[in-house]
């Protein structure tokens, strides 16, 4: 008798729309690993005793997206300093019988910038950061654990400096009306915010205060070109997109369900922007 091929899932309500499964699933067949990767919609109510009992429910780990993010931050039974640090939990495994819960963004962030922008972390470099919810919060982390200054500028400013108070003296958060100010010295400008996403209003930032060699990064990945990047690139900065850091966030996951280290090639890159242009037209 066969063992069971190992499993993992995302988990949300609703988890249609994501790409989670075809991101694994190119993966699994490049490698030849032999796996699966499921969707698994749960009510909020559902959640927290299909994630208590994973193995019994036949998985070795999975995502955990909206709604469950809270839910499944206070379940697990250990967090890793990434997830303590930036307050959730999106990726989950089982490790000697344990739930384990980890924050794959603050990997993908930082992965998808040595990727894209190689020697971005210039000694004594200074990072903004335009928002302060979630992506925020990942982007401040992993950039103060690189070593650099950070500032963190959101339309309000108790937001802003309550997130600061989170991560250290190396990070502070401002008004965005100090963005004028800091924009000179800024080595690295990051949006954290929703704004140039599709269906949302436009992120109206004027960038020409930034020095030539600053680096310009956009979490946001539809469209796969949002107009602060768009208006970057013009100015000849390097720029780097969401899409990159959807790409090698999956990567923690798939190394912690099936020991293997996946690569974002650009035939994925290929396949996942195809699907995104299909769906969204952009």
């Amino acid at each position: 008798m066969t063992a069971a091929i190992p499993k993992a899932c995302v988990m949300g309500h609703p988890v249609a729309h994501s790409r989670s499964p075809m991101i694994h699933g190119y993966w699994l067949r490049t490698l030849g690993i032999q796996g699966a990767y499921e969707l698994k919609d749960l009510a909020p109510e559902a959640f927290p005793d299909f994630l208590t009992h994973l193995a019994a429910n036949g998985y070795v780990g999975g995502n955990v997206t909206v709604p469950h993010k809270e839910a499944a931050f206070r379940l697990v039974d250990s967090r890793d300093e990434a997830s303590e640090a930036v307050g959730a939990v999106n990726t989950v495994w089982l490790e000697d019988g344990r739930l384990m819960g980890g924050n794959s963004d603050t990997h993908g962030f930082i992965a998808n910038l040595d990727d894209r922008a190689p020697g971005w972390d210039v000694p004594g470099g200074r990072a903004v950061i335009l928002g302060a919810g979630g992506a925020a919060r990942s982007a401040a982390y992993s950039l103060a654990t690189r070593g650099l200054t950070v500032l963190v500028l959101n339309r309000t400013l108790e937001r802003a400096r309550s997130l600061a108070t989170d991560f250290g003296p190396r990070v502070s958060g401002h008004g965005l009306d100090a963005l004028p100010r800091v924009l000179p010295e800024a080595d690295l400008l990051v949006n954290c915010t929703s704004l140039g996403m599709v269906g949302k209003p436009p992120l109206e930032v004027d960038i020409t205060p930034l020095k030539a060699s600053a680096v310009v990064y956009d979490v946001v990945y539809v469209p796969l070109e949002t107009g602060l990047l768009a208006a970057s690139r013009a100015r000849g900065h390097r720029v780097v997109d969401g899409l990159g850091m959807l790409l090698q966030q999956a990567g923690f996951g798939f190394r912690k369900w099936f020991g293997a280290s996946p690569q974002v090639t650009p035939e994925l890159r290929a396949l996942v922007e195809a699907d995104i242009r299909a769906k969204t037209g952009n």
